[in-house]
């Protein structure tokens, strides 16, 4: 059996590792091993081996932000192991340490022979993925150089460099080839009756364009306080509530994860800022739609996330038509941002990607939010020239001047979907036929009401612009009637969850219509139906609600988006239910959520399956999700937000 994967983070660094803490880079599963710096993997291979045989598992890692094993040699029942083996792993930014302490249990002077099997291939990400696709990389060349105290990988292609140093206390005896791009590092300790020894590795990742020189950390130890200091931090001043112990230890669990989540970003002059990744592993990195939401959850509580993902979007908020991404508009928000080799190439799209609808919206949403809950008036006159540029692409190449709504046009070579819902075929009618055309997804449309009107708001309070606040309280009032109309479906009660090309209601019946309640866009009595409805058995599973109401064609529970229930979606609909004054049902979806994190210690994943909790007591996990993901970690604070802590 395959070993389960157990996820470090810190930043742009992750290490994924397995049972007995090894690194196999075989390729093919779910989620990628290795250690990984900014989209490339710095370490390949990291299997340890004892007297030349691999260890067992006596205690195998658990889950947490150190990996901590302990191993014994491989024998028989009538002999007991001669050593035993405690190794300790932990990451930090661009690195990973590890401890391994042997004790004897022998009552005589022994010997033992520890390896680690090393390599590191420079993988991009993208080349781990399950698509089947294969990159041409002309001219890299990857080599390899014996230092005094251990091992220098390094990787080049054309201008890009990158490197991996793994060093060790005490030196290797010897280092020996492998007969493939491995190599091995090899100690032979003498341990004295009962006796322990112990070994330090240090592994530096050196990723393309670094420039900063990192500190050599002493220990995963010290690694380890070092993320406890930024857990701290994050969580320092938050009142956590004490009627409600579940929600409780949720939040805190999510608080932690988004300190770990912070990666380095920059502002529009230059400043240094550290925002919310989108989630570990695929997605360690900006993503605006991701951040924003994630941002918007925490504000209540740490609004300083909330701050620098407005300047970190700002600062790659696109200026002109086209250019190296097709979809880059004037005044859009960026949807990702990738610092990989393929992106540096332009072999993925992803190096600044423009190729989402509702960023834009929700960057006015925060900023608007962010404005009144804080006072802070001083970032939205900085930003005010952003914000109309933002205001004017939904004006204008968003569509809503053209054609009444925010729109857009499946993207070659990039993402066919570009609202929340990004997966293939995620828009799609009743039963499963996809939405041809330019698409008119209705969660967006809520986000650009609810942007037009805290922008007005910004226009008339902040940037004394009566002129502009009208123009813009009038373009989300027209919205508004426009959207009832021509998104209401009188037969089923409910809004559709897209209008395709010919203007036709795409008709499943989906959790989107709880991001109208959010921002606001159904008037009352739609508003109360909407809600009164997600929370019926073919949407509600025990645990949330579902993305597609079960029993249509297009529901299937393992689906990433067609019947699965994510934690960030059933934050917005807690939140929407709240507004509209359904504070019942928004209790019910809370304390789902809240049991599903306390099945799983009390951290929600990306997603989970859509079976229903009467059918199986455990949340069932969905296969690829990301183990740690922003919008999750958020999500308990935003249920704070809707129904307290009762």
């Amino acid at each position: 059996m395959t070993d389960r994967h157990h996820l470090l983070v810190h930043g742009t660094t992750f290490a994924a590792v397995g049972d007995r803490g090894d690194i196999t880079g075989v390729r093919g599963s779910s989620s990628p091993d290795g250690l990984f710096v900014r989209d490339a993997r710095h370490l390949s291979r990291w299997q340890l081996t004892v007297d030349g045989a691999v260890p067992d598992a006596l205690t195998p890692v658990a889950d947490g932000d150190a990996a901590r094993c302990v191993l014994v040699p491989r024998v028989s029942r009538q002999e007991p192991p001669a050593h035993t083996l405690f190794r300790e792993q932990a990451v930090g930014d661009g690195t990973f340490v590890e401890s391994l302490r042997v004790t004897s249990n022998s009552p005589v002077p022994t010997t033992v022979s520890l390896a680690i099997t090393a390599d590191a291939d420079f993988t991009d990400q993208f080349e781990l993925r399950s698509d089947h696709r294969t990159y041409a990389k002309t001219g890299a060349v990857r080599s390899r150089q014996v230092l005094d105290d251990g091992l220098e990988f390094s990787y080049r292609r054309g201008e890009w460099r990158s490197r991996t140093t793994i060093t060790s206390e005490p030196a290797p005896g010897y280092i020996e080839e492998t007969g493939t791009g491995a190599r091995r590092l090899v100690w032979t300790l003498d341990l004295e009756p009962h006796g322990t020894a112990e070994l330090l590795l240090r592994v530096m990742a050196r990723p393309h364009g670094e420039r900063r020189v990192l500190p050599v950390p002493h220990s995963p130890a010290g690694l380890h306080e070092q993320l406890m200091v930024l857990e701290g931090e994050f969580m320092e001043g938050v009142a956590f509530p004490t009627g409600w112990p579940e929600l409780a230890a949720a939040c805190a669990r999510g608080l932690a994860d988004l300190a770990a989540l912070q990666v380095p970003a920059t502002g529009p002059d230059g400043e240094e800022l550290r925002v919310p990744a989108a989630g570990a592993p695929w997605f360690l990195t900006l993503l605006g739609r991701d951040a924003l939401l994630t941002s918007l959850f925490a504000l209540p509580y740490r609004p300083r996330p909330a701050a620098a993902t407005l300047l970190a979007l700002a600062a790659t908020q696109a200026t002109v038509d086209g250019g190296p991404d097709p979809v880059a508009q004037p005044g859009k928000i960026v949807h990702e941002v990738r610092h990989g080799e393929l992106a540096h190439f332009g072999q993925v799209p992803y190096g600044r990607y423009y190729g989402s609808v509702d960023a834009t919206p929700l960057f006015l949403v925060l900023l608007g939010t962010y404005t009144e809950q804080t006072g802070d008036t001083a970032l939205a006159r900085r930003l005010e020239p952003h914000a109309r540029a933002a205001v004017g692409w939904m004006l204008d190449h968003g569509g809503l001047t053209s054609r009444g709504y925010l729109v857009y046009r499946a993207d070659e070579g990039g993402l066919a979907n570009q609202n929340w819902k990004d997966s293939p075929g995620a828009i799609c009618s009743a039963d499963g036929t996809r939405a041809s055309g330019p698409v008119t997804a209705a969660g967006a449309q809520g986000y650009a009401y609810d942007a037009l009107r805290r922008t007005a708001w910004l226009a008339r309070g902040v940037w004394a612009d009566g002129t502009y606040a009208d123009l813009l309280e009038q373009a989300a009032a027209d919205l508004r009637d426009r959207f009832q109309r021509d998104f209401w479906m009188r037969e089923r009660s409910f809004p559709a969850l897209a209008l395709d090309g010919a203007g036709r209601q795409v008709d499943a019946l989906a959790s989107d219509a709880g991001h109208l309640l959010w921002s606001g866009l159904l008037d009352k009595e739609y508003g109360a139906m909407v809600g009164r409805r997600l929370l019926e058995p073919d949407f509600f599973s025990g645990w949330g609600v579902r993305t597609l109401a079960s029993g249509q064609g297009a529901y299937h529970p393992l689906s990433y988006h067609r019947g699965s229930v994510w934690p960030h979606d059933n934050a917005l609909i807690a939140l929407g239910l709240a507004r509209y004054g359904l504070h019942d049902e928004a209790r019910t979806v809370a304390h789902a959520l809240v049991d599903a994190a306390t099945a799983t210690g009390h951290r929600l994943p990306e997603v989970l399956a859509g079976y229903d909790r009467g059918t199986h007591a455990e949340p069932v996990p969905y296969p690829h999700a990301c183990a740690r993901e922003s919008r999750s970690a958020a999500a308990p604070l935003a249920l704070l937000t809707a129904v307290g802590g009762v």
